[in-house]
Protein backbone atom coordinates (compact mmCIF):
# COMPACT_ATOMS: atom_id res chain seq x y z
CA UNK A 1 0.00 0.00 0.00
CA UNK A 2 1.16 3.33 -1.03
CA UNK A 3 1.65 6.16 2.01
CA UNK A 4 -1.43 8.14 -0.35
CA UNK A 5 -3.40 4.88 0.29
CA UNK A 6 -2.39 4.69 4.08
CA UNK A 7 -3.71 7.92 4.64
CA UNK A 8 -7.24 7.35 2.77
CA UNK A 9 -7.37 4.17 4.74
CA UNK A 10 -7.08 5.34 7.89
CA UNK A 11 -10.35 7.34 8.28
CA UNK A 12 -12.16 4.27 6.70
CA UNK A 13 -10.91 2.09 9.06
CA UNK A 14 -12.24 4.39 12.02
CA UNK A 15 -15.62 4.74 10.28
CA UNK A 16 -15.47 0.63 10.33
CA UNK A 17 -15.05 0.29 13.69
CA UNK A 18 -17.57 2.57 14.29
CA UNK A 19 -19.97 0.37 12.31
CA UNK A 20 -18.41 -2.46 13.97
CA UNK A 21 -19.77 -0.78 17.66
CA UNK A 22 -23.19 0.05 15.99
CA UNK A 23 -23.14 3.82 17.83
CA UNK A 24 -20.56 6.02 19.18
CA UNK A 25 -19.51 6.70 22.67
CA UNK A 26 -21.00 10.18 22.25
CA UNK A 27 -23.89 9.01 20.63
CA UNK A 28 -24.47 6.77 23.72
CA UNK A 29 -24.11 9.39 26.11
CA UNK A 30 -26.13 12.10 24.10
CA UNK A 31 -29.11 8.71 24.30
CA UNK A 32 -27.99 8.26 28.35
CA UNK A 33 -29.14 11.81 29.53
CA UNK A 34 -32.11 11.83 27.17
CA UNK A 35 -33.01 8.34 29.04
CA UNK A 36 -32.16 10.24 31.95
CA UNK A 37 -34.61 13.21 31.32
CA UNK A 38 -32.44 15.26 29.23
CA UNK A 39 -29.59 17.65 30.13
CA UNK A 40 -32.09 20.65 30.84
CA UNK A 41 -33.69 18.98 33.70
CA UNK A 42 -30.59 17.57 34.92
CA UNK A 43 -28.86 20.94 34.77
CA UNK A 44 -31.57 22.22 36.60
CA UNK A 45 -31.38 20.12 39.39
CA UNK A 46 -28.96 22.27 42.68
CA UNK A 47 -29.42 19.87 44.85
CA UNK A 48 -30.33 16.62 46.44
CA UNK A 49 -31.23 14.94 49.27
CA UNK A 50 -31.77 11.41 49.32
CA UNK A 51 -32.76 9.35 52.86
CA UNK A 52 -33.07 5.35 53.12
CA UNK A 53 -31.23 2.31 54.05
CA UNK A 54 -27.86 0.43 53.96
CA UNK A 55 -28.40 -3.10 54.01
CA UNK A 56 -25.32 -5.06 55.02
CA UNK A 57 -24.83 -8.92 57.02
CA UNK A 58 -28.43 -8.66 57.91
CA UNK A 59 -28.09 -5.11 59.35
CA UNK A 60 -30.34 -2.56 58.37
CA UNK A 61 -28.29 0.98 58.67
CA UNK A 62 -30.21 4.35 57.81
CA UNK A 63 -28.19 6.90 55.47
CA UNK A 64 -28.56 10.33 54.29
CA UNK A 65 -26.92 11.76 51.39
CA UNK A 66 -27.04 15.32 50.59
CA UNK A 67 -25.33 17.25 47.26
CA UNK A 68 -25.19 20.65 46.67
CA UNK A 69 -23.56 22.20 43.20
CA UNK A 70 -21.16 23.00 42.26
CA UNK A 71 -19.83 19.71 44.32
CA UNK A 72 -20.73 19.70 47.63
CA UNK A 73 -21.29 16.50 49.35
CA UNK A 74 -22.31 15.04 52.85
CA UNK A 75 -23.42 10.97 53.98
CA UNK A 76 -23.94 10.12 57.01
CA UNK A 77 -25.12 6.86 58.22
CA UNK A 78 -26.63 5.96 61.89
CA UNK A 79 -25.91 2.87 63.84
CA UNK A 80 -26.44 1.89 67.69
CA UNK A 81 -27.21 5.75 68.33
CA UNK A 82 -23.55 6.92 66.70
CA UNK A 83 -23.25 8.92 63.51
CA UNK A 84 -20.24 8.74 61.01
CA UNK A 85 -20.45 11.55 58.72
CA UNK A 86 -18.62 11.86 55.53
CA UNK A 87 -18.38 15.62 53.99
CA UNK A 88 -16.68 17.62 51.09
CA UNK A 89 -17.18 21.11 50.59
CA UNK A 90 -15.50 21.79 47.15
CA UNK A 91 -12.29 22.15 48.82
CA UNK A 92 -11.73 20.12 51.81
CA UNK A 93 -12.95 16.58 52.87
CA UNK A 94 -13.62 15.72 56.77
CA UNK A 95 -14.95 12.99 58.38
CA UNK A 96 -16.17 11.58 62.19
CA UNK A 97 -15.55 8.28 62.42
CA UNK A 98 -16.77 6.79 66.21
CA UNK A 99 -16.79 3.25 64.84
CA UNK A 100 -13.15 3.79 64.46
CA UNK A 101 -12.35 5.49 67.79
CA UNK A 102 -12.66 9.29 66.12
CA UNK A 103 -16.11 11.32 67.66
CA UNK A 104 -13.89 14.88 66.62
CA UNK A 105 -14.18 15.98 62.83
CA UNK A 106 -10.61 15.06 61.00
CA UNK A 107 -9.50 15.71 57.77
CA UNK A 108 -10.07 12.51 55.40
CA UNK A 109 -7.24 11.14 54.33
CA UNK A 110 -6.05 11.59 50.31
CA UNK A 111 -7.76 8.49 49.38
CA UNK A 112 -11.05 9.21 51.27
CA UNK A 113 -10.48 12.81 49.83
CA UNK A 114 -10.69 11.29 46.15
CA UNK A 115 -13.31 9.33 46.57
CA UNK A 116 -15.04 12.08 48.24
CA UNK A 117 -14.33 14.35 45.16
CA UNK A 118 -15.94 12.11 42.82
CA UNK A 119 -19.23 11.29 44.48
CA UNK A 120 -20.25 14.82 44.97
CA UNK A 121 -20.32 15.37 41.18
CA UNK A 122 -24.20 15.38 41.45
CA UNK A 123 -24.23 14.74 37.62
CA UNK A 124 -22.10 12.08 37.43
CA UNK A 125 -19.27 11.60 35.30
CA UNK A 126 -20.57 11.02 31.78
CA UNK A 127 -22.51 14.31 31.90
CA UNK A 128 -20.45 17.22 30.34
CA UNK A 129 -17.42 14.72 31.03
CA UNK A 130 -15.05 16.56 28.07
CA UNK A 131 -15.49 20.17 30.27
CA UNK A 132 -14.26 18.00 33.65
CA UNK A 133 -11.38 17.04 31.91
CA UNK A 134 -12.55 13.08 31.32
CA UNK A 135 -12.11 10.84 28.41
CA UNK A 136 -14.18 8.20 27.33
CA UNK A 137 -14.13 4.76 25.36
CA UNK A 138 -16.87 2.69 24.38
CA UNK A 139 -15.31 -1.23 24.45
CA UNK A 140 -18.37 -2.81 22.59
CA UNK A 141 -21.16 -4.68 23.77
CA UNK A 142 -22.05 -7.60 25.93
CA UNK A 143 -24.30 -8.98 28.38
CA UNK A 144 -24.85 -7.87 31.99
CA UNK A 145 -26.18 -10.84 34.10
CA UNK A 146 -28.25 -11.19 30.74
CA UNK A 147 -29.08 -8.02 29.80
CA UNK A 148 -27.14 -6.50 26.44
CA UNK A 149 -25.32 -3.55 27.30
CA UNK A 150 -22.59 -0.72 25.92
CA UNK A 151 -19.15 -0.85 27.91
CA UNK A 152 -17.96 2.79 28.44
CA UNK A 153 -14.21 3.36 29.73
CA UNK A 154 -14.13 6.36 31.70
CA UNK A 155 -10.68 7.94 32.47
CA UNK A 156 -10.90 10.33 35.21
CA UNK A 157 -9.21 13.65 35.15
CA UNK A 158 -6.85 12.53 37.92
CA UNK A 159 -6.21 9.31 35.58
CA UNK A 160 -8.53 6.76 37.90
CA UNK A 161 -10.62 4.73 35.41
CA UNK A 162 -14.05 3.77 36.04
CA UNK A 163 -16.15 1.34 34.07
CA UNK A 164 -20.09 2.39 33.45
CA UNK A 165 -21.97 -0.31 31.22
CA UNK A 166 -25.50 1.16 29.75
CA UNK A 167 -28.34 -0.94 29.15
CA UNK A 168 -28.79 -1.87 25.23
CA UNK A 169 -32.65 -1.11 25.62
CA UNK A 170 -33.02 2.03 28.01
CA UNK A 171 -29.64 3.32 27.84
CA UNK A 172 -29.21 4.00 31.78
CA UNK A 173 -26.49 2.42 33.94
CA UNK A 174 -27.15 -0.93 34.56
CA UNK A 175 -23.63 -1.75 36.17
CA UNK A 176 -20.34 0.39 37.17
CA UNK A 177 -16.93 -0.90 38.24
CA UNK A 178 -14.20 0.80 40.39
CA UNK A 179 -11.07 -0.28 41.93
CA UNK A 180 -11.17 1.31 45.65
CA UNK A 181 -8.42 1.07 48.30
CA UNK A 182 -9.60 -0.73 51.63
CA UNK A 183 -7.43 -1.00 55.13
CA UNK A 184 -7.43 -5.02 53.55
CA UNK A 185 -5.63 -3.82 50.36
CA UNK A 186 -7.39 -2.65 46.71
CA UNK A 187 -10.68 -4.21 45.75
CA UNK A 188 -13.05 -3.88 42.46
CA UNK A 189 -16.15 -3.25 43.64
CA UNK A 190 -18.79 -3.81 41.06
CA UNK A 191 -22.47 -1.42 41.47
CA UNK A 192 -25.45 -2.70 39.74
CA UNK A 193 -28.37 0.43 39.99
CA UNK A 194 -31.97 -0.23 39.43
CA UNK A 195 -35.44 0.29 40.61
CA UNK A 196 -35.54 3.92 38.68
CA UNK A 197 -38.10 6.69 39.56
CA UNK A 198 -38.98 9.65 38.26
CA UNK A 199 -37.35 12.85 40.27
CA UNK A 200 -38.08 16.61 39.44
CA UNK A 201 -38.36 15.12 35.61
CA UNK A 202 -35.24 13.58 35.90
CA UNK A 203 -35.05 9.20 36.31
CA UNK A 204 -32.47 8.01 39.16
CA UNK A 205 -32.22 4.72 40.28
CA UNK A 206 -33.78 3.83 44.02
CA UNK A 207 -31.60 0.46 44.89
CA UNK A 208 -27.83 -0.44 44.16
CA UNK A 209 -26.42 -3.75 44.82
CA UNK A 210 -22.64 -3.63 45.55
CA UNK A 211 -20.61 -7.11 44.58
CA UNK A 212 -16.78 -7.98 45.20
CA UNK A 213 -16.17 -11.21 43.19
CA UNK A 214 -19.53 -11.62 42.20
CA UNK A 215 -20.86 -11.74 45.97
CA UNK A 216 -23.08 -9.44 47.14
CA UNK A 217 -21.12 -7.12 50.12
CA UNK A 218 -24.06 -4.65 51.00
CA UNK A 219 -26.79 -2.84 49.40
CA UNK A 220 -28.39 0.98 49.09
CA UNK A 221 -31.96 1.58 49.14
CA UNK A 222 -33.50 4.85 48.70
CA UNK A 223 -37.07 5.33 50.51
CA UNK A 224 -37.03 9.30 49.32
CA UNK A 225 -34.89 11.27 47.09
CA UNK A 226 -35.56 15.31 47.12
CA UNK A 227 -34.10 18.00 45.09
CA UNK A 228 -33.75 21.82 45.48
CA UNK A 229 -33.80 21.27 49.40
CA UNK A 230 -32.20 24.55 50.91
CA UNK A 231 -28.67 23.34 52.08
CA UNK A 232 -26.57 25.93 54.62
CA UNK A 233 -22.75 25.58 53.18
CA UNK A 234 -21.46 25.37 56.89
CA UNK A 235 -23.14 21.29 56.35
CA UNK A 236 -19.91 20.53 53.86
CA UNK A 237 -17.66 22.50 55.80
CA UNK A 238 -14.66 21.44 58.33
CA UNK A 239 -15.26 22.92 61.67
CA UNK A 240 -12.87 25.86 62.35
CA UNK A 241 -11.90 24.49 65.33
CA UNK A 242 -10.71 21.11 63.71
CA UNK A 243 -9.58 22.77 60.66
CA UNK A 244 -5.51 22.88 61.07
CA UNK A 245 -5.54 18.88 62.81
CA UNK A 246 -3.36 17.09 60.76
CA UNK A 247 -5.25 13.86 58.96
CA UNK A 248 -4.50 10.33 60.04
CA UNK A 249 -3.27 7.69 57.12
Amino acid sequence: MTKRAFIFAAPVLVFLISLAHGQTADELIKKYTDARGGIAKIKAIKSLKATGKIVQGGLEIPITVQQKRPSSLRVEVTFQGKSQIQAYDGAAGWKIDPFQGSSEPEAMTADDLKQAQEQADIDGPLVDYKEKGHTVELQGKEDVEGTPAYKIKVTLKGGDVRYIWLDAGNYLEIKLSAKRKTPGGEIEIDSFPGNYKQVAGTVMPFSVENKVGGQTINSLTLDKVETDVAMDDSLFKLPAQTADKPKKD
